[in-house]
């Protein structure tokens, strides 16, 4: 094995490592996000609630859930150091191990997009944050849900692709 591997497998420990932990707490603290006594969760506030049930939750929760949604998005920032740089290193460890000049061309653009889906992650929280302050929400739900499905396409791929490759024995084999 490579050095260079050795690194990405180091950085993919640590990043699975905090990536476990600010997932525990996250998970944890959306036992508090009730409005109007039910539960609503973070993926429908991304993806499924429509604009008026987004607006009417962050304008309508007491102190306490406001401020555990607002710890759980400052979290969420933490949690995105794990994630995102632990898909790259998948798709770098998946890249060493393919003796396919496509496959790492492929690999290598999965692994760059997880800085697109960092980025998207964070305008995502930003958004959400400046709705929980002032949850008047315009015409931006619809550039809202293009980045959030646009990071969940990355990650998702980046993910899915590069895990059973990473994973894999053997190392790749020399190209003619």
């Amino acid at each position: 094995m490579s050095t260079n591997n050795k690194g990405w497998q180091r950085l993919f420990i640590f990043c699975f490592g905090l990536f476990a932990g600010t997932a525990f707490c996250m998970k944890w603290m959306e036992s508090d996000f009730i409005y109007n006594e039910k539960l609503f969760t973070i993926i429908g506030l991304e993806v499924t609630y429509p604009k008026e049930k987004v607006a009417a939750i962050l304008g309508g929760l007491d102190g306490t859930v406001r401020r555990s949604l607002e710890y759980h998005l400052y979290f969420d920032f933490a949690f995105m150091v794990g994630v995102y740089p632990g898909i790259l290193a998948l798709c770098m460890m998946a890249r060493n191990k393919s003796a396919n000049r496509k496959m790492r061309l492929f690999l290598s653009v999965l692994a760059i997009g997880q800085f697109i889906a960092f980025g998207c992650d964070i305008a995502e929280n930003w958004f959400l944050l400046q709705w929980l302050e002032l949850p008047m929400i315009g015409s931006e739900f619809g550039v809202f849900h293009i980045i959030v499905y646009i990071k969940w396409i990355l990650a998702l791929s980046g993910a899915l692709i590069a895990i059973p490759l990473a994973l894999r024995r053997g190392q790749k084999k020399k190209s003619p």
